[in-house]
């Protein structure tokens, strides 16, 4: 079907015990809190929020570097679970963009190298096969003359040039899905919005699903079909793209809206509205909303005592929030 989701979270909780001396129980950090959002075949989806509120973390364990603490991971209708060799079939069909793109490149191997391991460990033998994926994706990521790259290091490369040989490894499988983790927070400005356009030029010319993460609202509206926004290891919001922008409604997502540069140079001064303090801890979340402590509409009595459940504001537009209940309060 077509509409059938390739990726699906469901109630999805990841945590860490937190131990002092080796052995005295601290807690659990909750870096991701019941957590449930879908991707379908071909489409582009973000999710947006602030360092600290559980994206990456929610990242790694999509990918079976974290094991859940709870709930279900499915990809093209197959649970994801096991071992890392029970995992191999998923993560060949799964590419991962990394946010440091020299950390991402092992410093000791060729270009070459770095693209021909994927296929080799994944049992891509034609030698003839192989070196057509590396010229194929070198070109599509516009590392050209591909000659002339294929033998230099990662220390020989711009940071432009060593993330599109990090996105070259991703895709050089075929994938049918991209997890992009900020994939442009460590690039020079100049070269940003080039990564973004080809990784959007990926996406529709492969059909690809790309999930892609960041805390910058403003690099979201260009590509993404959907947005789910994240704080404090919830999703607090989801909605399209369009939806969000055009009505924003939990008040962290307006606060995140607001909080976003103005390019026009009469409105330098203009004093930004963020909300007052900062993210909760994940060791010890407050109770009720977890934005209560930091919202300008929070209803006491309410916000503060009670954990809110999503509410549909419309269809397709979700949001985490005791303003949108349709009930008395």
């Amino acid at each position: 079907m077509a509409d059938q989701a390739l990726l699906e979270v469901s109630d999805l909780k990841t945590w860490f015990e937190l131990r002092r001396l080796g052995f005295f129980r601290i807690g659990h950090v909750r870096a991701v809190d019941g957590v449930n959002l879908s991707l379908r075949r071909g489409e582009a989806v973000a999710i947006v929020g602030e360092s600290g509120c559980g994206k990456s973390t929610l990242v790694r364990t999509i990918l079976g570097l974290n094991k859940p603490t709870a709930g279900s991971i499915s990809f093209d209708g197959h649970l994801v679970e096991g071992s890392p060799r029970d995992l191999q079939w998923y993560r060949a069909r799964v590419g991962y963009v990394q946010q440091d793109p020299y950390g991402a490149l092992a410093p000791f191997m060729t270009v070459d190298q770095i693209l021909d391991e994927p296929m080799v460990v994944n049992g891509v033998r034609d030698e003839k096969e192989r070196q057509r994926r590396k010229i194929q994706a070198m070109e599509e990521l516009k590392l050209t003359p591909v000659e002339d790259f294929l033998n230099k290091f990662p220390h020989m490369l711009s940071g432009g040039q060593q993330q599109r040989v990090v996105i070259a490894r991703a895709i050089i499988l075929q994938p049918d899905l991209v997890v992009a983790d900020e994939p442009v927070s460590m690039l020079d400005a100049s070269v940003r919005v080039e990564i973004l356009k080809l990784l959007q030029n990926l996406q529709q010319n492969h059909n690809l699903a790309l999930l892609y993460i960041t805390h910058d609202l403003s690099t979201v509206r260009y590509f993404a079909e959907r947005i789910f926004v994240m704080y404090a290891a919830n999703i607090v919001e989801a909605a399209s793209v369009q939806q969000l922008l055009d009505s924003p409604s939990h008040p962290y997502t307006q606060a995140l809206l607001e909080a976003i540069s103005d390019p026009d140079p009469e409105n330098a001064s203009h004093y930004k509205k963020v909300p007052p303090g900062e993210p909760p801890s994940l060791l010890h979340p407050p109770e009720g909303c977890r934005f209560h402590p930091r919202c300008p509409q929070r209803i006491a009595g309410v916000c503060d005592t009670q954990v809110p459940p999503l509410f549909e504001k419309e269809e397709g537009h979700t949001v985490m929030c005791w303003l949108y209940d349709t009930h008395a309060l």
